[in-house]
């Protein structure tokens, strides 16, 4: 299912809302039936029995997960009645705020709960924080944990990070480089990178001729990979030396490789590029909202307090799979717990300064059409 099927599954999702009472709807014995159930549609980490377990023993509770890589693909599910089935939906920063809110997919967190939270986060997220509060700042839309820079990745035996981060993403239209990359699967951030190796600010309505740079750069890109594939494979191929640099990548992706032993694998932030203020890169940043269940549990507010505790917000940060910097790391008992080769890998040397040369996840106005460009350079590929 991808983004492009939108209007056809903002239909049905009226649908099911209209099944479901309409919005906030909620009567006390379907809310006592849900007590000990909770369902977590999220990217991975959330899904691990790392950071479920010790709430399954806590509350004696079932719970569920499954992870997604692609944020519209998680709001297309609600959209098309799957909103009777989760509890809490975890996606990038825009999406909560600027599609799922106005949807009514989502429901507002009290406020007066979550606030003391925020004065314990890094100082990039202090309350009010623009991506958890809806348009008007009246509502807490969601909590923040997880967030990086994601741009690329190089390893620095092969391709050194000085170099790296002044060329930027004219490495990947370097002739020379063709067949020596991959390309990590991930549409939504393939489509940003690829307008960026272009020259051209993904997050704006782009002209005839820009999307015409992009097809080309598009088929360009992909003739020259040597691979497509998911982090694992990145990580392998980088490790071998069958690659020395992947598109699409930060510390989410390599940052396992690093604390497995390979400090040469680096994510790089560009220097400077074609976003606002002359940025390089593009950054994320976990927003995890209550949806709109009209048979709600009392779990779904209690798991997002229960992840802010210091050593859970650790055990988050460490899940298997990938490893990432979390909001929590601002409360001294929480950074205490992050050993030195912990913060090697999340590449923490840098996170400020990779943070402020970045622009923050968007969504692309014109996403559907980029997709299907991008797509029709993947199948000339073959």
């Amino acid at each position: 299912m991808t983004i492009s099927r939108r209007s056809v599954l903002k239909g049905m999702a009226a649908g099911g809302l209209a099944m479901a009472g309409g919005p906030f709807a909620m009567t006390g014995s379907a809310f006592a039936a849900r007590e000990k159930e909770l369902n977590i549609l999220c990217w991975e980490g959330y899904n691990s029995a790392q950071v479920l377990d010790p709430f399954r023993k806590k509350t004696g509770a079932t719970v569920k997960a499954e992870s997604l890589t692609n944020d519209p693909t998680m709001i297309n599910r609600l959209r098309a009645g799957e909103i009777n089935v989760w509890d809490l939906i975890n996606v990038n920063n825009p999406w909560a705020r600027k599609v799922m809110w106005p949807e009514k997919l989502i429901k507002p967190l009290p406020k007066d709960e979550f606030e003391p939270f925020f004065a314990k986060m890094l100082p990039m997220f202090k309350w009010p924080y623009k991506w958890a509060m809806s348009d008007d700042g009246k509502e807490l839309l969601g909590s923040i944990q997880r967030f990086g820079p994601y741009s690329f990745v190089v390893n620095t035996k092969k391709i050194d990070r000085k170099t790296a981060e002044t060329t930027g993403w004219d490495l990947f239209n370097d002739p020379k480089l063709s067949g020596k990359y991959g390309i990590l699967e991930s549409d939504d951030w393939n489509v940003f990178n690829i307008f960026l190796v272009a020259g051209i600010d993904p997050f704006k309505v782009h002209t005839p001729e820009e999307l015409a740079k992009f097809e080309e750069t598009a088929k360009k890109v992909f003739k020259g990979a040597k691979l497509i594939g998911d982090i694992a494979a990145m990580n392998q191929a980088l490790v071998s030396g069958e690659i020395d640099l992947h598109l699409t990548g930060g510390t989410y992706s390599v940052s396992a490789a690093r604390a497995d032993g390979y400090p040469e694998l680096r994510g790089i932030t560009p220097l400077k590029g074609p976003l606002p203020g002359g940025k390089g890169g593009v950054s994320w940043i976990e927003v995890t909202s209550t949806v709109n269940n009209p048979n709600p549990t009392p779990l779904a507010v209690e798991f997002l307090k229960y992840v802010q505790a210091p050593d859970i917000a650790h055990t988050v940060a460490f899940a298997e799979g990938t490893f990432n910097p979390v909001a929590q790391m601002g409360n001294p008992d929480c950074f205490k717990l992050f050993t030195k080769k912990e913060l090697e890998a999340i590449q923490w040397d840098s996170l400020d300064e990779e943070m402020d040369r970045s622009v923050e996840y968007d969504i692309v106005p014109d996403y559907d059409k980029a997709l299907d460009i991008m797509n029709a350079a993947k199948r000339v590929r073959g």
